[in-house]
């Protein structure tokens, strides 16, 4: 029997079959977009484990009913570093309207967590649940092999159910193999946040180095931690049978709260272990566990949340007090992308203030969901908050460049007041994220410098591959205007120059005529690039360099996300030595370029130099071979067009696309 057969029956009967089954849910219970239905499979099982209903068997109990999920998708931190998760609480129908229009409050209210060890206090950050765990949901696969094995006699009556997550609860290793002697080394303050997964205290050291000192403890209930992640059935099942059907029926929100698992406790923990150093940086201390609780210790910062400072001061920053502040978050961006890690939760709820100081520093916090990323990989689960979440994150292939668009939301805010892509429910957000365009138009934009809308501009591009990197945008003329700033190493300049080195001999050259036609503050960047790579006494740097300095710029980080497993494979090549023009054009972004308001004009200009020198006649056998194709005839009916008919010599559109280095796969389809 296949296991799939009663989705498929599900479907083939169309429209009728699943609408009477939702029916008779929207007669029992409310409905709330994909967890309102998870809750449904789990939760009414006379609906759907009776002959011929899709031959489910759900194990649940009706009377344990999950509650909704907020809409508003941020997870409150407090004045703590880090925060964790309390229970979701039933949001009101009509949420009480904002004062600003960028900040709608969160329609849950403040619950004390059961199990927590902290006295909760009146002034503990409401939780803010949402859109905060990776999608998929919980899938309902287990129950059909549930139900299989106990028809084929493969299950003892007395064996245990599976549970959520495809585990047994009984045998589930909840050890994470932290020290247990939490107790005798904290004393837990007052509760001090709340989040999904936990709660964050205040506590003081009674011993060790930090004896005497106040600090900030997330406390994640092991009860709420389950192994992860589903079973590759369970995800098909889930996307090809369940997802499609909802979104057809109701286009409501996918809101879905999971359980936090053993593995992304344990890549937390490592994360912030090994990301020291930075000031602007929460500082992790230590982690202990006992029977209930993981402990993750961090420095305590008592000047709240950057959110508060922005109501704080009417909903937005001047011009200049916004550049202070993003000029921070892009120096803790820059250090975190150089170690290969991708925050994936950036949003002002995120960022605290170590004192009331109107100048203290500025401290990211919350690694939650934060991930490894080598250069050249793609991370493919949703996680995030809606507001601040990347197009290419729902399109489920993005890296590092996610957290530029979710800083891009943050600037716009800090500047005008507003959020750039606003709607009542999460799917409206997420089609406003991929389909709409930010205003520049409305009050304060018109008022505020050219240079402050480009720079937000060239972050909110929905195209991931034209965006400004976090080193690109710290050498941005906004930012690096009437400030030092210290700029990072950028992975980007690794890979181009991988892609680089590889090209023909003839992408080379049109390479080099668009560096010549870089203006100066684009070249300042560039050279930023190339002296941190440490050049000889001749101006040279070798492929050796960019090892060394890399490994100079290191953490423990680098282990987890293998970034000097992508830097071996560029050093192993065999390459002379680079001076400084070879370099800009290696480590120019074509589609960085393609960004730009005066992307033409650089073009033609670069045309221009590449035909006095590197342009020559050349067939068309000639050109694919440069570009490494094959012989085909449809390649040659296309090519046609990229040579000049008066000269043979490389035509304009034949120049654009050389810089590219065009694959045959993306020629077919031009």
């Amino acid at each position: 029997m296949c296991l799939t057969s009663d989705y498929r029956a599900m479907a083939k009967g169309g429209e009728r079959q699943f609408t009477g089954l939702v029916d008779v849910y929207r007669k029992t219970f409310r409905f709330d977009g994909v967890a309102g239905v998870h809750n449904f499979l789990a939760e009414v099982p006379p609906l759907l484990d009776q002959p011929g209903a899709m031959g489910l068997c759900l194990g649940k109990s009706a009377a344990v009913q999950e509650p909704a999920v907020a809409e508003d998708n941020s997870v409150a931190d407090g004045a703590a570093a880090g925060c964790g998760d309390g229970p979701p609480v039933k949001a009101p129908r009509t949420p009480k309207q904002p004062k600003f229009s960028f900040y709608l409050p969160s329609p849950l209210q403040p619950s004390s967590y059961k199990g927590s060890p902290a006295n909760s206090s009146a002034a503990s950050t409401p939780a803010r649940g949402g859109f905060k765990r990776p999608f998929p949901p919980p899938s309902p696969a287990k129950h059909i092999r549930a139900l299989l094995a106990r028809r084929h006699g493969s299950v003892k009556p007395n064996e245990a159910s599976i549970p959520e997550g495809g585990e047994l609860d009984l045998g589930l290793d909840k050890s994470f193999g932290y020290s247990r002697h939490f107790a005798a080394k904290y004393d837990l303050g007052r509760e001090v946040g709340r989040g999904h997964f936990g709660f964050t205290c205040a506590a003081k050291c009674k011993k060790g180095e930090l004896k005497g000192e106040d600090v900030a403890v997330k406390v994640l209930p092991k009860a709420k931690v389950r192994a992860y992640p589903l079973s590759l059935l369970s995800f098909v099942l889930d996307w090809i049978f369940l997802f499609p059907w909802l979104l057809a029926f109701f286009n409501r929100s996918a809101r879905m709260t999971t359980a936090i698992a053993i593995e992304d406790v344990r890549r937390e923990v490592r994360i912030l272990s090994s990301l020291a150093g930075h000031i602007n940086l929460v500082q992790f201390y230590d982690a202990f566990e006992d029977e209930e609780n993981v402990y993750v210790v961090m420095e305590l910062c008592k000047g709240g949340e950057l959110l508060d400072r922005i109501l704080a001061r009417g909903g937005k920053y001047s011009e200049g007090d916004a550049k202070v502040i993003i000029h921070q978050i892009l120096s803790v961006a820059s250090f975190c992308h150089l170690q290969g890690v991708v925050h994936r939760d950036l949003k002002p709820e995120n960022f605290l203030f170590m004192s009331k100081d109107e100048n203290s520093a500025l401290k990211v916090i919350d690694f939650g969901l934060s991930d490894f990323v080598k250069p050249d990989d793609r991370l493919n689960d949703i996680v995030g908050s809606a507001y601040y979440v990347a197009p290419e994150v729902l399109h489920r292939s993005y890296g590092t460049e996610a957290d530029m668009w979710s800083i891009g939301v943050i600037a716009y805010i800090l500047l005008c007041g507003s959020r750039p892509f606003w709607a009542r429910t999460e799917s409206g957000i997420f089609r406003a994220v991929l389909k709409a365009e930010p205003s520049f138009d409305e009050i304060p934009w018109p008022t505020l410098s050219a240079e402050a809308k480009d720079f937000v501009r060239r972050l909110l591009n929905k195209d991931y591959r034209k965006r400004m990197t976090a080193a690109q945008a710290l050498c941005h003329p906004w930012i690096r205007g009437t400030q030092e700033v210290k700029i990072n190493l950028d992975m980007i300049i690794y890979r181009l120059m991988r892609a680089y080195i590889s090209s023909s001999s003839l992408r080379k050259s049109a390479l080099r005529a668009l560096a010549k036609a870089l203006t100066t503050d684009q070249l300042f960047y560039l050279r930023e690039q190339f002296t941190l790579l440490g050049p000889n006494k001749s101006g040279h740097i070798s492929l050796q360099n960019m090892k060394t300095a890399l490994i100079k710029n290191s953490s423990g980080a680098m282990n987890d996300s293998r970034i000097l497993d992508f830097v071996n494979s560029i050093c192993n090549i065999q390459y002379g030595m680079i001076d400084f023009e070879e370099f800009s054009a290696a480590a120019i972004s074509v589609y960085q370029m393609e960004g730009l308001e005066t992307w033409e004009e650089h073009a033609q200009q670069a045309y221009e130099l590449f035909d006095k020198e590197g342009n020559r006649p050349i067939v068309i056998e000639e050109l694919a071979s440069e570009l490494g194709l094959g012989p085909s005839i449809s390649l040659h009916v296309v090519l046609k067009d990229w040579i000049r008919h008066s000269d043979g010599n490389l035509s304009f559109l034949g120049f654009i696309k050389l810089l590219h280095g065009v694959s045959s796969r993306a020629i077919t389809k031009v």
